[in-house]
C-alpha cells in the first residue's frame, strides 16, 4: 500500500521553535552570496527585518490547525455554506517566493457549522509554510472534512505564483 504524498505533508514533520538568530545568518550570507555588502547602509538591518517577517510568513509551521478551528457549532444547519475571496499570500516551496490569490471555500454542513473567520483562518493557517498549491487546497479541503464531519467540502484556488510570472 503507497501513502499518499500530499496525506504525508498535511502537517507539518515536527514542530520546531523559529530561530530569528539563525535565519539572520543565512540571510546575511545570501547577501554575501549574491554579492552584495551587507554591512552597507540600507542593507545592515535587512537580515533581522527578514527574520521578522519570516516568522509570520512561515507562522503556520508553528501552530496546529486545532489552534486555529477551535468551535465548530451544531445549528442543525444542512445547507451550503460558502466563503468566497479569502486572500492567500503563501511561499512557493521550490522557489521561496510568493504565491498570491484567492481561495473560495464551501461545504454543505451536516449540522455543525463553524464561524466564517474560522475559514479565512485555517486557509491562512495552512497558506502559512511552504507550499504547492496543489496540496495547500488538499488541506484546507481536509481538514474542514475533518472537523465538520462531512465529506462535501470544496476549495477552488486561484493564484499567481511568483516564481513562473517573473
Amino acid at each position: 500500500m503507497s501513502i499518499d504524498p500530499i496525506e504525508q505533508q498535511s502537517e507539518p514533520p515536527a514542530l520546531q521553535p523559529f530561530d530569528a538568530a539563525r535565519v539572520e545568518a543565512a540571510i546575511r550570507e545570501l547577501l554575501i552570496g549574491i554579492g552584495e555588502n551587507p554591512d552597507r547602509e540600507g542593507l545592515s538591518q535587512t537580515p533581522a527585518r527578514v527574520a521578522k517577517s519570516y516568522a509570520e510568513i512561515f507562522g503556520g509551521l508553528h501552530q496546529t490547525a486545532r489552534d486555529v478551528l477551535t468551535t465548530t457549532f451544531s445549528l442543525g444547519h444542512d445547507e451550503l455554506v460558502v466563503v468566497r475571496d479569502i486572500p492567500i499570500y503563501s511561499t512557493c516551496e521550490h522557489h521561496l517566493l510568493p504565491i498570491v490569490g484567492k481561495a473560495h471555500v464551501a461545504y454543505v454542513s451536516n449540522g455543525s457549522v463553524v464561524g466564517l473567520s474560522k475559514m479565512n483562518r485555517i486557509v491562512d493557517y495552512y497558506a502559512k509554510r511552504p507550499q504547492v498549491q496543489e496540496r495547500l487546497n488538499i488541506q484546507i479541503v481536509r481538514e474542514l472534512q475533518q472537523v465538520l464531519g462531512t465529506e462535501d467540502v470544496a476549495c477552488v484556488i486561484d493564484a499567481k505564483h511568483l516564481c513562473v510570472n517573473s
